[in-house]
């Protein structure tokens, strides 16, 4: 594959669906030849100055706002690369209104939009790309005030392409680009706008958000439903780390109100000063985050690439703290999320007004952990990790041995799956616990109403790995397989 250094600067709203599979085009300032490959750059313009509504479609509309506000950061995240497929002149067509029309039916834009970039004589190609994910996102600072869509920039790190990653599959690729050069016009016009509708409601709204999907899938605009919410939550929980270890602060701060609503917190308060909304920070003089439910949890984000963290961070903590919240404060659990090494004097502060200090890393892995396996982690039972001491730097150290005591324990149950399937037939406790101690297990069970605990859990219509067939008393119990739990 090429070597690529340099990307074509695309609106934030467009990343965001090259990188769901909505669209498979672009529009660039120069002819690309077929198979150049570049990186794509999220930017804070479009090609013309017209308000969003009249440049999308209103089906995008939602998506192309949150991307608008959650662009507002010092630097930009380079998540995607791509390989041009063939590109064509939106400047001489000989039936340019038609041709218009038919790709305000089959992209994210109104033709009303594309019309306005022609009429301005500005001289834009429709180029289609075949896109790939990076396997790490490239951070770099962002200089959008001297640049434009289309244009093409050069890239901090420079790299080879790796197509292991493709958004769109072989097949739902080469049928897209069929349509886009054949002028198929939509199969489903009528799915389409129920679809447009749907979208405006899905932001704040998960059923509709799952409806939305399954549309998206069959019009062709998505992959099929095999993919997991987890999956779909990859690419901002696996920057999680890499942010932190940047110097971007709002989207380090974003992405650390995205973890804890993944995790399972919430909060209702509408103060900007006070909130846990995920496309927004505290701003001047506000909490970084604050969560109400199940318990409340405070504290301040402090994403850095090299330098150490002063004793400001956990000073401004304890005073925000204490503004916005009072006597409320006391309650709640401190947590600051920072990558570099305390200083001294802010070690001191933190430990001696009980904050955990938790690394960019170990948030990733506690995220990660709930996007492959929601129901490992539970709140309540996290709470006292973060209560009792260490605190300081050294509740990073508790935070990363309560999660592998998480992931121990599902080998535990992953192992005995295996056993029961390895058995092929329905077994017993007492079958169950000899050939489990005799198996080099991953932990050690205390007792046969531990084992029968966790056989019980694994049977459950809930969770669906084990059959139960019940005896006439717990020791009588046999169980039998039904699915694998893979981690």
């Amino acid at each position: 594959m090429s070597f690529i250094s340099s990307a074509l600067c695309v609106p934030s709203p467009e990343i965001e669906a090259l990188m769901r599979g909505r669209a498979i085009a672009v529009l660039s300032r120069q002819f690309l030849q077929t198979n150049r490959v570049f990186a794509l750059y999220p930017l804070k313009a479009l090609p013309v100055a017209i308000p969003l509504e009249n440049y999308y479609r209103s089906g995008f509309i939602p998506t192309a706002r949150s991307q608008w506000d959650a662009e507002n950061s010092e630097t930009a995240l380079i998540r995607l690369w791509a390989k041009s497929e063939f590109c064509q002149s939106l400047n001489g067509l000989e039936d340019l209104e038609s041709f218009l029309e038919f790709l305000g039916s089959q992209t994210i834009w109104t033709s009303a939009g594309l019309g306005e970039i022609v009429e301005g004589k500005n001289n834009f190609f429709l180029t289609c790309l075949r896109v790939y994910k990076l396997p790490q996102a490239i951070v770099c600072q962002r200089e959008d005030s001297n640049l434009v869509p289309g244009k093409f920039i050069g890239i901090p790190q420079n790299f080879n392409g790796d197509e292991s990653q493709p958004v769109l599959s072989d097949r739902l690729f080469n049928r897209r680009r069929e349509q886009l050069e054949k002028r198929t016009p939509p199969d489903h016009p009528e799915l389409e706008l129920l679809q447009s509708a749907i979208a405006e409601m899905a932001p704040n709204n998960a059923n509709a958000q799952s409806f939305d999907r399954d549309l998206q899938v069959f019009l062709g605009w998505g992959e099929s439903t095999t993919t997991t919410p987890g999956d779909r939550d990859r690419d901002w929980i696996e920057a999680i780390a890499t942010v932190g270890n940047s110097s971007d602060g709002d989207t380090f701060e974003k992405l650390v109100r995205k973890s804890l609503i993944k995790l399972g917190f919430s909060n209702r308060n509408t103060n900007p000063k006070t909130s846990l909304h995920p496309d927004c920070t505290g701003g001047a003089g506000g909490l970084d985050f604050y969560c109400e439910n199940p318990y409340p949890v405070v504290g301040e984000c402090k994403a850095t690439q090299s330098e150490k963290v002063p004793d400001g961070t956990p000073a401004q903590l304890v005073k925000l703290g204490y503004k916005h919240l009072q006597r409320q404060y006391n309650r709640c659990i401190k947590i600051i999320m920072a990558a570099g090494e305390l200083t001294e004097d802010a070690e001191l502060t933190a430990s001696g007004n009980e904050m955990n200090v938790i690394r960019p890393e170990t948030l990733q892995r506690l995220v990660d952990l709930k996007s492959r396996h929601p129901g490992a982690i539970d709140l309540l039972d996290l709470k006292p990790h973060l209560e009792q001491e260490p605190h300081g730097q050294e509740a990073d150290g508790k935070v990363n041995r309560y999660i592998d005591r998480l992931w121990q324990d599902l080998q535990v149950r992953s192992h005995l799956i295996k056993l029961v399937k390895n058995a092929n037939r329905d077994v017993g406790i007492e079958y169950l616990n000899g050939a489990y101690d005799a198996s080099n297990p991953p932990k050690f069970i205390g007792s046969l109403n531990e084992l029968h605990e966790i056989l019980i859990e694994l049977s459950s219509p809930l969770t669906g790995y084990l059959g139960r067939k019940k005896g006439e008393t717990w020791q009588g119990d046999r169980f039998y397989f039904l699915r694998d739990l893979d981690l």
